[in-house]
C-alpha cells in the first residue's frame, strides 16, 4: 500500500508569485464583484440571495452525482414538503441542510475563523452532515466493501483512495491541515496574492481529503466563504454554477493538479507547479463568468422586460390579475410597497387593489412578514425561468 506522510508531498501550496495572468483575473474579478450589489435594492437582493443560495446548493449536489429538481428543493424550503420517496426525501434533506449552511455563512453567522482553519473546515462538515439522514452519512470501501460511518466534524481516521490520488494517511492529517491553514491564512498575503490562491485551496483541500466523505461539499463551501471574506464573494453569485456546468474540465482539471511535478522547469515542489496554475486560472475565469452572468440578469431593464412579458401571459391565461405587473415594477424599484399605496399604484380601488395584492401573495409573488407590513418582491418557482433565464439548466 502506498502512504503519505511527508508534508513536503503537498507543495507548492501556492502558484508561483508574479504570474500575470493570475493577477490579471484576481483584479478583473474584484473589480467586477464590486458592482454587482449595486443593481437593486436590499430588500429585492436579499430575496435574490435566497433564490441563488438554492441555485447553489442544486449544482453543488449535480456536481456529487445528486440531481435534485428545483421544485423538490423548493417544496422543501417553502412548505417542508418532503418526498414519500425515500431517495428523494434524503436528497431534499441534503439540499436543505446545505442551503442553511450557505445562509450562515451569507450572514455572518458561520465561525468566527479563518475559513482554512481546522477549526472552520471542522464546523462546516459538522453543520452539514448533522443535518442528513442517517442514510447519507455511510460509505463504502469499493475495495473492501467496507461500510463506514461519517461522523459529523471528525476527521477520518483510515486510508481512502480517491481515483488514482491516496490522500495522506490518517495520523497526519492534522499536520497537512495546519500547513493548509498557514499557506492560506490570511496574514501576510496581498489581497491580489489571496484571491489566486482561492483555486490552489480549493484543490490542496480536495487533495489531503481529510474526512471519509462530504470532502467537495466543504471544499465548496470554504470556497464560497473565502471569497465573502475577501470582498468579492456575495449571496447573488455562486461559483458551483460554473464548476457545475464544466464539470468534466473541473474533475480534469483537479486530478491534472494531484500530479508530479514535470521537470525542472515546472517548479521545486513534489506536485506540478504548472497544473496547479492551470486550476487556479480556470476557478477564477470561473468566478468571473459566473459574476458577469448573474450582472446581466440583474439589469433592471431587462428584468422588467422579462418580468412584463411573463406577467402578460399569466393574465392572459387568468392565472394572475390584471394590475399585477406596476405592483411587482414598484416592488423591484422601490424596494417594497406600502399596502396603502396598491390602490394607486394599480388604478383600483381599495378592495379590488386589496384583491391582487392578496392573490400575488398567495401566489409568492410578494411577501411580507405581516399583514400590515410593506410588500416585497418574491420570486416563485413557476416564475424563476423566465424571469432568470439559463439559471438553471431546465425545469
Amino acid at each position: 500500500m502506498v502512504t503519505t506522510k511527508n508534508l513536503s508531498s503537498m507543495e507548492p501550496m501556492l502558484p508561483p508569485d508574479g504570474v500575470g495572468r493570475l493577477e490579471d483575473l484576481a483584479i478583473e474579478l474584484a473589480a467586477k464583484a464590486s458592482g454587482l450589489a449595486s443593481k437593486l435594492r436590499p430588500a429585492v437582493l436579499q430575496e435574490i440571495g435566497d433564490l441563488v443560495r438554492s441555485m447553489n446548493c442544486y449544482y453543488s449536489n449535480l456536481i456529487e452525482g445528486h440531481d435534485t429538481h428545483p421544485r423538490d428543493i423548493d417544496r422543501a424550503l417553502a412548505y417542508a414538503d418532503y418526498s414519500k420517496d425515500p431517495k428523494k426525501r434524503a436528497l431534499q434533506l441534503e439540499a436543505v441542510a446545505h442551503i442553511e449552511i450557505q445562509r450562515l455563512i451569507d450572514h455572518g453567522e458561520d465561525l468566527q475563523a479563518e475559513t482554512t482553519s481546522l477549526d472552520y473546515l471542522t464546523w462546516l462538515h459538522r453543520e452539514f452532515c448533522r443535518r442528513l439522514p442517517e442514510e447519507l452519512l455511510w460509505v463504502e470501501n469499493p475495495d473492501t466493501g467496507e461500510r463506514l460511518r461519517v461522523v459529523p466534524g471528525e476527521l477520518r481516521k483510515g486510508w481512502v483512495q480517491v481515483g488514482k490520488h491516496i490522500p495522506p494517511d490518517a495520523d497526519t492529517l492534522p499536520g497537512f491541515l495546519e500547513r493548509f491553514s498557514q499557506a492560506y491564512g490570511s496574514g501576510g498575503l496581498s489581497r491580489v496574492r489571496r484571491i489566486t490562491a482561492l483555486g490552489a485551496a480549493h484543490h490542496r483541500l480536495l487533495w489531503i481529503h481529510p474526512f471519509y466523505d462530504g470532502n467537495g461539499r466543504v471544499a465548496r463551501l470554504m470556497s464560497h466563504a473565502s471569497l465573502l471574506r475577501n470582498g468579492i464573494g456575495s449571496s447573488l453569485w455562486s461559483v458551483a454554477r460554473g464548476l457545475a456546468r464544466n464539470v468534466q474540465r473541473y474533475k480534469l482539471l483537479l486530478m491534472a493538479a494531484d500530479g508530479p511535478r514535470r521537470g525542472d522547469l515546472d517548479g521545486r515542489g513534489a506536485l506540478s507547479a504548472r497544473a496547479l496554475v492551470d486550476f487556479c486560472e480556470f476557478f477564477l475565469v470561473t468566478c468571473i463568468d459566473q459574476v458577469e452572468f448573474m450582472d446581466a440578469l440583474l439589469d433592471p431593464d431587462d428584468l422588467l422586460r422579462r418580468m412584463r412579458l411573463h406577467v402578460e401571459e399569466e393574465i392572459e391565461a387568468r392565472r394572475l390579475p390584471r394590475g399585477t405587473f406596476p405592483l411587482l415594477r414598484e416592488a423591484l424599484l422601490a424596494g417594497e410597497v406600502a399596502r396603502g399605496q396598491a390602490g394607486m399604484i394599480t388604478g383600483y380601488g381599495e378592495r379590488m387593489a386589496r384583491n391582487v395584492v392578496a392573490e400575488l401573495l398567495r401566489q409568492g409573488y410578494l411577501k411580507s412578514r405581516s399583514p400590515r407590513s410593506p410588500l416585497v418582491l418574491a420570486f416563485p418557482i413557476d416564475a424563476v425561468e423566465r424571469w432568470f433565464p439559463r439559471l438553471y439548466p431546465g425545469m
